[in-house]
């Protein structure tokens, strides 16, 4: 089957603070398609986020861009093995500079924590029990 990949465009107000942010998280910038104006960041095989400056962020839409600090644009949701890994990665987050957002949502069978990344993008980190999942 074929595995559709995700790419979320994100606008940062600077970027080399934004992509150490997220190198710092354990995630690795891909060189081939990262330059002054933008960086990959592989979160996955499958979800890529390109950080962009504003300005060439612009060039792909005519619409205003959000101040992702006081505004959201979207809420991203990335799955995680386990509630230490949730833990983990948020707390690595926080340890780069971003901020904890919202509750900790604990349900037992799910458990999940956000944060907020340098610019204001909000990230969730969950964890679900597989045999939920399956069943």
């Amino acid at each position: 089957m074929y595995q559709q990949m995700i790419f979320p465009n994100l606008a940062v107000n600077d970027l080399a603070a934004a992509t150490k942010f997220f190198t710092e998280l354990g995630y690795e910038r891909n060189a081939q398609f990262s330059d002054d104006t933008c960086t990959s960041v592989v979160i996955s095989e499958q979800i890529v986020i390109m950080l962009l400056t504003k300005e060439k962020y612009a060039g792909f839409t005519k619409k205003a861009i959000v101040d992702s600090t006081t505004s959201s644009e979207v809420l991203l949701c990335l799955s995680a093995e386990s509630r230490e890994k949730v833990d983990e990665l948020v707390d690595r987050a926080i340890a780069a500079g971003g901020t904890e957002t919202g509750e900790k949502q604990d349900h037992g069978f799910m458990y999940g924590r956000a944060f907020d990344d340098l610019d204001g993008h909000t990230f969730e980190v969950m964890w679900m029990d597989p045999s939920v999942v399956e069943g």
